[in-house]
């Protein structure tokens, strides 16, 4: 196994066409089709599927792709420090479920870390999403939560793709709504009083079961659920419909505004806010700092 061939492996995965990579790489098509061909065969399996309409990655080809990209990465910044003694920009990227205070601290790093050095992507998603794109090194760390439910379905997800759960504080659960709905005022709030309002949540696409929800008390028979893709939308139902979503309580009004509240459901159902990380790997120093901001969110965890 050569750089080259990692080179080659990710020039393919960009453009899913030999000939095309070949264009780009400057090199002939039956070079390449013979250095992946004799990579395929060190490894032991297939990294593409060859059709008429082009290549695509196979599923261990997806995973090696991940290790690949960050091998290549690495190099890059070893070449320009000590060889080619070139700036070049380091890069952190994050996934996470909908979580305002998630999205705060990767707001923080970058105010402290800036962009002239560094390259910022974060990946608010589904929860499936934020395994994967840990799994596939898309993303050095995913931010969700755990509970007894959840907890051994996904804890064995986690175990099967070499990921590990970091737990970083526990939250009881709240009521998250418009200051305008009627039971804002409430001190607290028993689950028979949301019957009349529509639980509001986010949709998980193919992966669509109580196990993947975002929303503790997933399998509660709830007589009205409205589903939506992105926290912004979820805010604006809130607002139209008098719509709520239970969380864990943490409040950013920096981000979100000050329009919505978080009423303490009477429950004893709790949830574990966390990172998930791969099993073998070290943390960055910016995902260290990354993670370090998400802890200070102990401190607003309400009673």
């Amino acid at each position: 196994m050569t750089l080259n061939q990692l080179k080659y492996v990710i020039a393919l995965s960009r453009v899913n066409s030999i000939n095309e990579a070949a264009r780009v790489l400057f090199i002939s098509q039956p070079s390449l089709t013979s250095s992946l061909k004799s990579l395929e065969e060190e490894l032991g399996f297939d990294i593409f599927l060859r059709s008429k309409s082009g290549i695509s990655l196979t599923v261990k080809g997806s995973e090696f792709l991940g290790y690949a990209k960050s091998v290549i990465e690495q190099y890059d910044i070893l070449d320009a420090k000590y060889i080619s003694q070139n700036a070049v920009k380091r890069s952190f990227h994050v996934s996470m479920q909908h979580y305002t205070f998630a999205v705060n601290a990767f707001v923080e790093v970058i105010k402290q870390y800036g962009m002239d050095k560094y390259e910022f992507e974060i990946h608010e998603t589904k929860t499936h999403e934020v395994i994967e794109n840990v799994k596939n090194q898309k993303s050095e760390v995913g931010v969700l939560y755990l509970n007894e439910y959840n907890r051994p379905v996904l804890g064995k997800i986690f175990n099967d793709a070499n990921l590990k759960f970091v737990p970083l504080f526990d939250c009881n659960i709240y009521v998250y709504m418009s200051k305008n709905n009627p039971l804002s005022k409430r001190k607290l709030i028993k689950m028979s009083d949301l019957d009349d309002y529509p639980c509001l949540a986010f949709a998980q696409g193919d992966y669509n079961s109580f196990y993947f929800a975002e929303e503790v008390l997933s399998t509660y028979n709830y007589k009205q659920m409205v589903r939506a893709n992105d926290r912004a939308t979820l805010l604006n139902l809130m607002v139209g419909i008098n719509g709520y979503t239970l969380c864990s309580g943490i409040i950013c009004e920096e981000l979100n505004g000050t329009d919505y509240c978080a009423v303490k459901l009477d429950t004893d159902e709790k949830m574990t806010i966390g990172y998930i990380m791969r099993e073998s790997s070290v943390l960055s120093e910016i995902a260290v700092k990354y993670i370090d901001e998400l802890s200070k969110y102990k401190d607003k965890v309400l009673e």
